[in-house]
């Protein structure tokens, strides 16, 4: 359990190039700069000896476990690292105790390590909260998903949180040239050649993450079956194409799933259909459920296309059945032509924004009774209420006819206000103009209703 008694000679030359290939100083790790790097506020903490409890946060091979062990090397404190996927409440405290025992009897500070720490329940969590308060340990939890979901408030409060970045595909190609030069724990004993596009494949490969660049790298190796003073071997880029097959999709339904369909939306908003259908094979890749996928183009279709183009709704809907009776992965077509239809499509958000304030009106001021000339009158003595007297139906005056709708304390409310597409040529074709919250020229569209029955 206590890592640090690993020393770098330890490391056998059978363990994985990944493992050989850590970070033993600060200067030598790559990425994450903006937290660990020159003059930030853990680099002069880390420098100083004396960290606070952190949370890392970040996809896989973005270097948490690196820098765990990292900062435990430059303090000096033992570092003591558990795995939340198989830890238990009875780990955490046996560790916890070495821990004060260490404090007291030889003065040591230890650096708690919890992998996956969004796996640990409630209990198990709060189980740490006194020994990180009385600084018994200094606590370094790394997860994979949000911990904003998945982490208790309490623990969060305690801990100051970091997020990692995917290494960019420079960093990846920067390592993957490093383990190919290192003579002491790389493959530079080996006799290799590299083809030319093989880094930037891994690098790009990778997903931005390290250890899958160097895993496939090894693969790679190995498949050559070179060995230290035999013949010169070359890796190629259909061989490593080979070994590393596929890239890693990270996709976790709690973190991905929130900032993946938030940038597909907002891509639909924006007109980009590339984005769209990008984000959309994310989605997808990642396996995310089609149908939900459909639904928010569905929503979207009125929420931000609307009357713009009233056919986007049609298809938005027709999208979504089609996905309901073929699944996948032929309804990925579906999605497909609903997203590229939804990013050009003209947008309005009027109807979102006119149920919205008529909603606000209604909370606000109640449900206000209709003027008395559209009430029902259908019943006997309504007409002595003043219940339908004076209602002009529209069909007698060629099917539009100028007359209050909308209660006497709103008569000069407009939640409608259209703004391009379909939705403003029929508007213009009232003679409506939406100028400052005002309906003006009523006597324009009446006189379209004159001289032009013909409605758009």
């Amino acid at each position: 359990m206590d890592l640090f008694s690993i020393s770098d000679e330890q490391l056998a030359d059978e363990a994985p190039l990944a493992a050989r290939m850590r970070p033993r100083r600060l200067d030598e790790l790559v990425g994450q700069s903006d937290i660990v790097g020159e003059g930030t506020v853990l680099r002069r903490a880390l420098e100083r000896g004396g960290p606070s409890s952190m949370l890392f946060f970040g996809p896989p091979g973005s270097g948490k476990t690196t820098l765990a062990r990292l900062a435990a090397a430059e303090t000096g404190a033992r570092l003591v690292q558990l795995s939340a996927v198989s830890a238990g409440t009875a780990d955490v405290r046996a560790a916890l105790t070495a821990a004060r025992e260490a404090r007291t009897l030889d003065g040591v500070r230890t650096i708690l390590f919890i992998d996956e720490i969004h796996r640990f329940n409630k209990a198990q969590q709060d189980a740490l909260l006194p020994a990180i308060e009385d600084g018994v340990v200094t606590l370094i939890g790394a997860t994979t998903e949000n911990p904003y979901f998945e982490v208790n408030s309490a623990l969060l409060s305690r801990c100051r949180l970091y997020r990692f970045e995917p290494l960019s595909v420079d960093e990846v190609a920067e390592l993957v040239e490093r383990a190919l030069k290192d003579t002491e724990r790389g493959l530079g004993r080996l006799p290799l050649e590299v083809e030319s596009g093989v880094t930037e494949l891994l690098a790009e490969a990778s997903g931005g993450d390290a250890r899958v660049a160097l895993n496939g790298l090894e693969a790679a190796v190995h498949a050559l079956d070179v060995k230290p003073g035999g013949e010169t071997r070359t890796i190629t880029v259909a061989a490593l194409r080979d070994a590393i097959r596929e890239s890693p999709v990270h996709y976790d339904r709690r973190d991905a799933h929130y900032d993946t369909v938030s940038a597909f939306i907002k891509s639909l908003r924006g007109s980009d259909p590339d984005a769209a259908i990008y984000y959309l094979a994310c989605m997808l890749e990642g396996g995310e459920d089609p149908v939900f996928i459909a639904r928010r183009m569905v929503i979207f279709a009125s929420e931000d296309v609307g009357n713009a183009d009233p056919t986007a709704l049609q298809l938005a809907v027709a999208a979504s059945r089609a996905v309901e009776l073929v699944g996948l992965p032929e309804g990925r077509i579906n999605l497909s032509q609903a997203a590229t239809y939804l990013a050009l499509a003209p947008k309005s958000n009027a109807a979102y924004l006119a149920i919205d304030a008529a909603l606000a009106d209604v909370r606000s001021r109640g449900t206000l009774p209709p003027p008395a000339h559209l009430r029902d009158g259908s019943y006997r003595g309504a007409a002595g209420l003043g219940h339908g007297v004076g209602y002009k139906y529209p069909h007698d005056f060629g099917g539009y006819v100028v007359q209050r709708h909308l209660p006497e304390e709103l008569a000069e409310r407009r939640y409608y206000r259209p703004v391009r597409g379909v939705e403003l040529r029929r508007a213009e074709w009232l003679g409506a103009t939406f100028d400052g919250g005002a309906k003006d020229s009523l006597e324009t569209a009446d006189r379209h209703n004159r001289t032009d029955p013909e409605r758009p």
